[in-house]
């Protein structure tokens, strides 16, 4: 049997006075997921071990079944491999964030959630600025996507062991008060070796003409970069080594197509995805359904309802979960059934992000499976309260993929 899994990151919440008490899950109109909790059967998954920061590379291993504790080494390595960026055994790579501060405050962390045209422009600047080939700890600086990028430090000396703050958790805060800090004092020189590429960055960014431009617009500019989420490359066992199947990843961010690399799935890129609220649901959808006819395992990332929960937008996080269940969850369901194919369905978020406080929380999310064979059981919606009262155990570590992929048979 072959396997779907529908991921919408950061798509469970609290529940919410605005919405007389109800969670975004709850309030959407979104039939076809419910569908898919209805047919089958639900429950509970903690994707954030204890100790573990509160993000989508922790979750996204976790519900691929890999322990954090054995592999999390940060998202930008994961990002680097996507981005074809080769790390040696004593690079670190970073996130690096383009925000903007207003008044030694963190406005936001996406300088308005910059386009990639105008990100790249941006970069380029900085790695003819500050990027170098020599010395103790040269650096690069790649260009991702919209305001996700990469910094490289490179050498024996560089240190991934810092205390760093990711910038959508901070929103409002001091910046300064929330700078890269070493935990151990080999890392006392990546700290100042980052301290002094911030400073050197806001000298360029505040003048730069993409900047100007973007002002002149009432766009927020991006006059900050935020290096964050350290680590050197992991060692990860593949689906092909674990389970003996083919799978694919479908994704607009690259933390999410590096998982999949690592994990030795084939990332399927699609045009229009952009990891906000306005992807190509459609594209999506349509990959999926070629995608499971050659695969054993399509993973869909939809990155749109974290983006409006980080965003703290009720109205869009809502819009969110049902354009996702209309044009992405429709289309698979129907995709499937048109082929024939017998195959697992799940859908999950990988964390809460919600609006109440615009960052992401480390409560357990719920989880619908369906699967060609099993009875129902008795759930009727697809929500955090309902998942607590559905049959699948309580799951943690590598629980949800072995259900989804039919391996536990419960």
């Amino acid at each position: 049997m072959k396997t779907i899994i529908i991921l919408g990151d950061g798509m469970s919440d609290y529940p919410i006075e605005a919405l007389h008490g109800k969670t975004p899950l709850q309030a959407a109109n979104k039939p076809n997921i419910d569908r898919i909790a209805r047919e089958g059967r639900m429950g509970l998954f903690s994707t954030i071990p204890d100790g573990f920061p509160r993000g989508s590379e922790v979750a996204n291993l976790s519900v691929l079944g890999y322990d954090p504790a054995k592999t999390y080494n940060g998202r930008a390595v994961l990002e680097a491999a996507n981005m074809g960026v080769a790390l040696g055994d004593h690079d670190v790579a970073f996130r690096l964030n383009l925000i903007c501060i207003e008044q030694d405050l963190i406005k936001n962390h996406s300088a308005g959630h910059i386009t990639t045209g105008e990100a790249d422009e941006i970069i380029r600047s900085l790695q003819a600025a500050l990027g170098e080939d020599a010395g103790e700890m040269p650096v690069d600086i790649h260009t991702g996507v919209s305001y996700r990028h990469l910094l490289v430090v490179r050498g024996a000396a560089a240190s991934p062991k810092l205390k760093c703050a990711p910038p959508h958790d901070h929103v409002g805060r001091r910046a300064e008060s929330l700078f890269p800090a070493a935990v151990s004092g080999e890392a006392k020189a990546t700290e100042a070796k980052l301290r002094l590429l911030m400073a050197g960055a806001e000298g360029i960014l505040k003048d730069h003409p993409v900047n100007r431009k973007r002002v002149s617009e009432g766009k927020d500019p991006a006059n900050a970069i935020w290096p964050w989420s350290p680590g050197r490359k992991p060692k990860m066992e593949t689906f092909p080594a674990r389970f003996g199947i083919h799978g694919a990843v479908i994704s607009a961010v690259d933390l999410i197509m590096g998982l999949g690399l690592y994990a030795g799935m084939d990332v399927i890129r699609v045009e229009g995805a952009t990891g906000l609220w306005d992807t190509n649901y459609e594209g999506k959808a349509a990959a999926c359904v070629k995608a499971i006819q050659d695969h054993d395992l399509v993973y869909v990332h939809v990155e749109a309802t974290d983006e409006a929960g980080h965003a703290r937008d009720l109205e869009l996080k809502v819009k969110c979960i049902e354009m996702l269940d209309d044009r992405l969850v429709r289309p698979i369901l129907e995709g499937v059934e048109k082929l024939g194919l017998e195959t697992a369905v799940a859908v999950l978020p990988d964390h809460p992000t919600p609006v109440s406080t615009g960052i992401h929380a480390g409560d357990p999310v719920p989880v619908a499976i369906l699967r060609p064979g099993n009875s129902p059981d008795g759930t009727t919606a697809y929500d955090e309260e309902q998942a607590r009262a559905g049959s699948l155990p309580f799951m943690r570590g590598d629980d949800f993929i072995k259900l989804a992929l039919g391996i536990d048979k419960r």
